[in-house]
């Protein structure tokens, strides 16, 4: 048996489209309790975040719940976590499997005019004490030969919503639109890659980075950019962060030669002005530095640029490269880092394209 449902759903740096799930007997039964899970849920917290005065719904995973003040639809399906088993999972490195939390959200005012808060349980993805299998990255080779001038024009940036990006941000999401192998995957690929003491900068950057916890203590700062200020306010492993919408003002609030390593998630495909993007990235990036951009086969089609919707994942990984190319950056490397999930063979993929400065 199999039901379509058409879900909201919102993706990194707080783009929101509607998307169709099927769902098997498997998930359709699960629906029946889930009311009793959430409220359940609810009281159940491992770490404290609070944001009062502001929206925020979450999506607590892309197969579990999904949570938003838009929607205020709940999906559950059998593989959600308990908490309490998910607080205390953990592995040799000690770091529990889930965070979860408690965000105090708004919805309007009082009688006397203050604001009505109630709190919403959110749930962190760490990418450890997982059942997920991590195999040594997979090298796709990169064969295409681009052209000394860049050969894209105006209308492979066409997008099908060319309305004003910010309008998408002004309420907070903190959601994911990656699964939980894809993170976890992403995660151990910073944790094995990006030295310690290293001064880091996330573009494109939201709630979470998918950095291994330890990050915060190890490395020498971890800077983002994003476009919701609430969104970079609760990623609590920034040491600091500055609200910028790239695809209006292509510059990076650096100076040059500062980091060590920059990160973009799944987001290099809303991006209009990625060559100057980029160009930014090599100039605050340090000598030896490098680039390390991840991409899925997730994307919102309204918003993501024509040509990435007219390629597939080999293609998408060919036109980074061609990307930094034009940036100025030399011959770039690309790997598959897909994760292997023991439970669900069609897990979302992950792939990276990596360069140095």
């Amino acid at each position: 048996m199999l039901m379509l449902v058409m879900g909201d759903v919102e993706g990194s740096g707080g783009i929101r489209a509607w998307k169709w799930r099927f769902l098997n007997l498997r998930h359709i039964i699960t629906l029946a309790g889930a009311a009793a899970i959430c409220s359940q849920l609810m009281h159940k917290t491992c770490t404290a975040l609070s944001l009062p005065g502001h929206v925020i719904g979450r999506q607590l995973s892309r197969s579990n719940f999904l949570y938003s003040s838009a929607s205020a639809a709940l999906l559950v399906s059998s593989g959600m976590a308990n908490p309490e088993a998910a607080c205390a999972a953990e592995k040799k490195n000690n770091n529990p499997r889930y965070l979860d939390s408690e965000v105090q959200m708004t919805y309007g005012q009082g009688k006397d005019g203050n604001p009505r808060t109630r709190g919403i349980f959110v749930r962190r993805f760490t990418g450890d004490s997982t059942p997920y299998t991590f195999s040594a990255p997979r090298p796709v080779r990169l064969v295409k030969k681009w052209p000394d001038e860049p050969p894209f024009t105006k209308k492979d940036f066409f997008r099908a919503d060319e309305g004003d990006d910010e309008n998408f941000y002004t309420l907070p999401r903190l959601v994911y639109h990656i699964d939980e192998p894809a993170v976890a995957t992403l995660t151990q690929y910073y944790r094995n890659n990006i030295p310690k003491g290293s001064s880091i900068l996330d573009i494109c950057s939201s709630w979470v980075s998918h950095y291994p916890l330890e990050f915060k203590s190890t490395m020498k700062r971890i800077s983002g950019t994003g476009m919701n200020p609430l969104e970079l306010m609760a990623n609590d492993q920034l040491t600091d962060y500055e609200a910028r919408n790239l695809n209006i003002n292509p510059t990076l609030p650096y100076d040059d030669n500062t980091f060590d390593a920059v990160t973009c998630v799944v987001s290099i495909d809303y991006l209009i002005h990625p060559i100057e993007v980029l160009k930014e990235v090599r100039r605050v990036l340090k000598p030896g530095g490098k680039v390390i951009i991840s991409q899925s086969n997730r994307c919102f089609p309204s918003k993501a640029i024509a040509m990435w919707l007219d390629m597939n994942d080999r293609q998408h990984l060919e036109l980074i490269n061609g990307y930094l190319k034009y940036a100025g950056f030399g011959p770039a490397k690309a790997f598959d880092i897909q994760a292997y999930d023991p439970e669900n063979k069609f897990n979302d993929p992950m792939f990276i394209v990596e360069v140095t400065k």
